[in-house]
């Protein structure tokens, strides 16, 4: 009898101390992750210090995230990511274990920005472009490469006077996503056989892989920026001089993987690619595509209800009534026309592709998401890897199309990728 009161006491005790560690193990975790220090981190177990490419991504929102997620799960990268708000960074921290640093502190002021920035060599804007000017004043007292996703001009002549300072001892790559970003590289290839270049078309569109409104559009990213593209004025190139055109006009169907589509020109694709090829394209420009329809109904919108000179309003309406989307498909489509050395015959060289939502890991991510962080982690790839300069000012052109597709992060724009392809490097 004494036994079997000892053995019943013995396991009670037992579960007993099995609850109490249950209770204990939520608080143990909550203090890990809590400190005042700007550049103090969630992740205990993984070294930044000890990896051979440390990147710093400002925001941790759904570009923020997805550049995390593809830099984490490549060889020798080590990521902090930190935002405004502490749980959007813990967030993605949580996800991707102990492969990323959080910064615990709204990186909201140069001094949290400055510790944050402590020990990486490079950091990444996926923040609002309001903010990129104070990013990359902060990297520029660091010594830390800066790279950014935003269509805006004024930021990047902001940063390209900022790269001119004395002193500074880093490089500056902005507008690094999709238009502009990766359809420069894609340009800049098209041409590469020509000698004299007639004329040089970018088209890009992020669109619903299924759409079923009059519009036929979803919502795939930014509200403020689809509105924002389609008033302002578009720089292109004519008979070699940069030009300034008005936005929603010159329609052109355009026939890409059998499928019909409408383009048109919208501001800010071409980044500073008209100032780069001034006198050397004699044509060049960019337009957006959507399916055949949406432009006469946002011409609708613009000119015959006045929403031109209401855009806030019509970023709230669009907000509120065009459902958004992860079924998503992003479209890249550049020709380039000229004559190779020694022929006078007109030849045309295309590239295009199709980028669709898919996994990263056990992570889904839209069309959107992947081709613009893909864009931005390949030029960090070149950048890193010594093959761009490491000082001063960088046109996303200076890039190189073949380092780029062979970078661990060309894979995202390769062919063979159909949609929803589960990648996975571990």
């Amino acid at each position: 009898t004494k036994q079997l009161l000892l053995s019943l006491f013995f396991l009670m005790m037992l579960s007993l101390l099995s609850k109490s560690s249950r209770r204990c193990m939520p608080l143990v975790q909550s203090m890990a992750v809590k400190s005042t220090a700007p550049h103090m981190v969630l992740s205990r177990s993984f070294s930044l210090a000890s990896a051979d490419k440390r990147v710093l991504v400002v925001g941790a929102g759904r570009v923020g995230r997805s550049i995390a997620h593809m830099l984490s799960r490549e060889e020798g990268y080590g990521v902090r990511i930190g935002d405004a708000k502490v749980s959007h960074a813990e967030r993605v921290a949580r996800e991707l274990g102990d492969n990323v640093e959080a910064v615990n502190a709204q990186l909201v002021s140069k001094d949290a920005l400055r510790g944050a920035m402590n020990g990486v060599q490079a950091v990444i804007s996926a923040a609002p472009f309001a903010v990129n000017k104070t990013i990359a004043d902060v990297a520029a007292e660091s010594g830390v490469h800066y790279m950014d996703l935003t269509e805006d001009v004024e930021v990047t002549k902001y940063v390209q006077k900022l790269s001119q300072k004395d002193g500074v001892e880093c490089a500056f790559v902005p507008q690094c996503g999709v238009a502009p970003g990766f359809v420069g590289i894609a340009g800049k290839h098209v041409m590469s056989e020509f000698d004299e270049v007639d004329t040089l078309t970018l088209r890009v569109g992020a669109l619903p892989d299924q759409p079923n409104n009059r519009l036929k559009y979803n919502l795939t990213w930014s509200t403020e920026g689809l509105v924002n593209e389609y008033i302002q004025p578009c720089e292109a190139l004519r008979d070699g001089k940069v030009t300034m055109i008005p936005p929603l006009i010159a329609k052109e169907e355009v026939v890409i993987d059998g499928v019909n589509y409408e383009a048109f020109s919208t501001s800010g694709g071409c980044g500073s690619l008209p100032h780069v090829y001034a006198g050397k394209v004699k044509r060049l420009d960019y337009k957006t595509l959507r399916y055949p329809g949406h432009l006469y109904l946002i011409q609708f919108l613009m000119e015959d209800l006045g929403f031109k000179d209401k855009p806030d309003e019509l970023v709230k309406i669009f907000t509120n009534s065009i459902p958004a989307t992860k079924d998503d498909i992003v479209i890249v489509s550049v020709r380039g026309t000229g004559r190779a050395k020694g022929s006078d015959r007109l030849i045309e060289n295309t590239f295009w592709r199709k980028i669709p939502g898919r996994f990263i890991g056990d992570h889904f991510f839209t069309g959107i998401e992947v081709a613009t962080s893909a864009g931005v982690c390949g030029v960090a790839h070149e950048l890193l890897s010594g093959n761009l300069p490491q000082q001063g000012f960088i046109g996303v052109e200076q890039v190189s199309f073949s380092g780029f597709m062979n970078s661990p992060f060309g894979k995202y724009y390769a062919r063979q990728f159909g949609a929803r392809h589960h990648i996975d490097n571990q």
